[in-house]
C-alpha cells in the first residue's frame, strides 16, 4: 500500500478515561495544520472527518469493572469499519485521537487486512491492563490487552473474535509507568519492552534498529505505529491526561520517526491523547504534527 495517499480519520472520544478535553484532540491537531504539513511533502490528503461520538444523557460510568464500556464499544466499532474501508481504498490510515482506547478500533480494522501485523507502541504506559488488574477501570489502559484477546468479550470481539495482534509482534517503547498486572502479563506473553532505562542506556538509534530487525525477523506483513503523546516527557507535551516525568525527548522522538520513515515499514499510524484543555497554546498538537512530518518523510535539508 503506497503512502502517497493518506486518509485522516478523527476519533474524538474521551470515554476511555475520566479527564474531559481529549475529545478535542483531533480538532487541535487539524488546527496545527496537519493536512497542510503533509501535503507539502507531496502526499494527497483526504480528511475523512470524525467518526460520530454520541453524548449520552446519562454517563454509564461503570459496567462490571469498566467505565463507559458501551460507548467505547460503539466508538471502536465505527473506527474499525472506517480504518478497514480506508485500507480497501489503498490509502494509508492516519488516525487522530482521542484517548488511547480508540486503538482497539484501529487495530481491529487493520486486522481484517493483515495476518501477521506488527505494532510499535510508543507510550509511557503498557496499556495491558484487564478488568481484573486495572486500578481505575479506565479502558484507555487496556487497548493492547484487548487486542491480544484479553478482557471483556464485547471489546475483544470488535471487528471479529480473533486476537488482532500476536503478543510477540508488539514492541513497547518508552514505558515508565507499568502496573503490577501488566508486568506479569509482559513476562507471561513475552512482549518486547524498551523502558526509559533501556533508552537511556542504549540510545534511541539502537532501540529503533533492534525494533526494525525484530519485526522483520517476525516476518510481519504490516507495522502499525500507535503513538501516545505522553510517551514524550511532559516538558515537550504538557497537554496529555496522564503525564509521567522522565520521558523521551523531542529530538529522540524525531530520530525514531525519521528512522522508521527511512526503513519504509510503517503501514498505518495513530497519534493519541492530545488534550487541548491541559495544553499550552496548542504545543502538544504542534509536536504531534511535527512528528507526523518526520514519520512521513520531512527532512531538514
Amino acid at each position: 500500500m503506497g503512502k502517497k495517499h493518506i486518509s485522516i480519520i478523527g476519533a474524538p472520544s474521551d470515554y476511555g478515561q475520566q479527564r474531559r478535553g481529549v475529545d478535542m484532540g483531533p480538532s487541535a491537531i487539524r488546527y496545527a495544520d496537519v493536512s497542510e504539513r503533509l501535503e507539502s511533502l507531496g502526499y494527497e490528503i483526504k480528511d475523512e472527518g470524525d467518526i460520530v461520538v454520541k453524548r449520552p444523557l446519562n454517563n454509564t460510568q461503570m459496567d462490571t469493572n469498566l467505565k463507559n464500556l458501551k460507548e467505547v464499544v460503539e466508538v471502536c466499532t465505527q473506527l474499525s469499519n472506517k480504518v478497514s474501508e480506508v485500507i480497501e481504498q489503498g490509502r494509508f490510515p492516519l488516525v487522530l485521537g482521542g484517548d488511547h482506547s480508540i486503538a482497539i478500533g484501529t487495530l481491529a480494522g487493520l486486522a481484517k487486512h493483515y495476518e501477521n501485523l506488527g505494532v510499535i507502541w510508543y507510550d509511557a504506559h503498557a496499556d495491558l491492563n484487564t478488568p481484573s488488574t486495572s486500578p481505575s477501570g479506565n479502558i484507555h489502559g487496556m487497548p493492547l490487552a484487548v487486542s491480544i484477546g484479553l478482557g471483556d468479550e464485547r471489546l475483544v470481539h470488535i471487528g471479529g473474535p480473533k486476537p488482532k495482534v500476536k503478543p510477540e509482534n508488539i514492541i513497547i517503547i518508552g514505558a515508565r509507568s507499568v502496573d503490577p498486572g501488566e508486568r506479569e502479563l509482559i513476562k507471561e506473553k513475552g512482549i518486547k519492552v524498551y523502558t526509559m532505562h533501556e533508552i537511556d542506556r542504549m540510545g534511541m538509534t539502537r532501540i529503533i534498529e533492534e525494533s526494525i530487525a525484530y519485526l522483520k525477523n517476525r516476518k510481519v506483513d504490516g507495522i502499525h505505529l500507535s503513538l501516545d503523546l505522553d510517551g514524550l516527557d511532559p516538558l515537550y507535551t504538557p497537554g496529555v491526561g496522564t503525564p509521567v516525568p522522565g520521558g523521551i525527548t523531542y529530538r529522540e522522538s524525531h530520530l525514531a520517526m525519521e528512522m522508521l520513515e527511512e526503513e519504509g515499514i510503517i503501514t498505518s499510524a495513530e497519534f493519541v491523547e492530545v488534550n487541548p484543555i491541559l495544553d499550552e497554546r496548542n504545543k502538544t498538537a504542534d509536536v504531534a504534527v511535527a512528528l507526523m512530518g518526520s514519520l512521513l518523510g520531512e527532512k531538514l535539508v
